[in-house]
């Protein structure tokens, strides 16, 4: 180039590449994470994934639903959508009209053999009213969610960029308590953000307190080179970075462990994943809001659902004992087009056979 001009770099690829090298879907157990956005336009202070990930770009739902209907008649009976913030995704439909994050997740529920959805990781300014009324009406979203939060100081907040209030993440959480009464949250912490306080600090316990989340990644403060919390001045001390993060992992624990004492006596619906690591003569599965739960079953029941009563409660697992097997249940199963042809081949009076719907 000439004269004064800088070197432009063009790092921007057409949409439609960023998916169009996905590998075949291919289940490996009753779970599977399907990617259906990529990217943020947020811009937090602290994170990176804008500069290497590049803004929000959204999978066309009907390669969504073709996958996750692929990976359905192949066992899987749990979905796990993905994108940096998932819940911003904005998808073309097949008439060329654009769907919301709502509507997604209702198309996925309708599609025969899944049973659970999820999706991680979501952002708070995303979280509307519409997705917040699947939880009134689709069961098939687990009463699990992980929106993370970061702190909760209104002044930590803008410095990070967050773009919403203490407040308003409350509000989001009440609404959905109100529309499914049995979520349990989890939720990402940042302590130690340059010019966090103490007073910031203690409004971050209080939230914690408030909304009693179940479980949290937390971590200390690290400046990321290129974004824009890396030229502010680290001025909390290191030890007291690690005496905040014990203190808001500990009283996260207590009351994870409160949350699974609540379970004892209880029947949990667990997707059974296979052999227990504690016993290899057990099974393990999950429950909706993630535990880990181990108990006496068959070698069949892996890849489905069962009922179990919880019986006992360990810091890290659960252990409980079934009372009703998948067969008792009347879910919907995925079939193959040959199984259903199988299933409903009718022959004539001639002994030939035909496809009767």
């Amino acid at each position: 180039m000439r004269g004064d001009r800088s070197p432009v770099v063009d790092i921007s690829f057409p949409e439609i590449e960023k998916f169009d090298r996905l590998p075949e879907p291919r289940a490996e157990g009753p779970t599977a994470f399907v990617s259906i956005m990529e990217g943020c336009n947020k811009y937090c202070t602290y994170c990176v994934v804008p500069y290497t990930r590049g803004e929000e770009v959204s999978r066309p739902s009907d390669d969504i639903l073709f996958e996750i209907a692929q990976l359905a008649a192949q066992g899987v009976r749990e979905v796990n959508l993905l994108g940096q913030n998932v819940n911003a995704w904005r998808g073309e439909n097949y008439d060329g009209t654009t769907g919301t994050f709502a509507d997604l997740l209702r198309l996925v529920a309708a599609i025969d053999g899944i049973d659970r959805i999820r999706f991680t990781t979501s952002h708070p300014i995303e979280f509307t009213d519409d997705i917040i009324e699947v939880y009134r009406d689709t069961p098939e979203l687990v009463s699990f969610l992980h929106l993370p939060v970061q702190s909760g100081s209104d002044r930590v907040l803008n410095l990070m960029g967050r773009t919403h209030t203490a407040l308003e993440y409350k509000a989001i959480i009440r609404k959905l308590r109100a529309a499914r009464p049995d979520i349990q949250i989890s939720s990402d912490f940042i302590v130690g953000f340059p010019g966090e306080t103490t007073d910031d600090f203690e409004k971050t316990m209080k939230l914690i307190a408030d909304v009693n989340f179940d479980m949290s990644y937390s971590f200390i403060f690290s400046a990321r080179p290129g974004t824009p919390a890396a030229d502010m001045v680290d001025d909390v001390p290191e030890e007291e970075k690690k005496q905040r993060l014990y203190i808001l992992q500990e009283r996260i624990n207590q009351q994870a462990m409160a949350w699974s004492r609540r379970m004892l006596g209880t029947t949990q619906r667990i997707l059974v994943e296979g052999t227990s690591r504690k016993n290899i003569m057990e099974l393990s599965g999950r429950t909706e809001n993630n535990r880990v739960v181990n108990f006496e079953g068959t070698p069949e029941m892996i890849g489905k659902f069962v009922d179990v009563e919880i019986t006992d409660v360990y810091p890290n697992s659960l252990r409980g004992k079934v009372v009703r097997t998948e067969d008792e249940m009347g879910l919907r199963v995925a079939e193959t087009p040959e199984s259903v042809i199988a299933r409903t081949r009718k022959e004539n009076e001639l002994g030939v056979g035909f496809y009767q719907p």
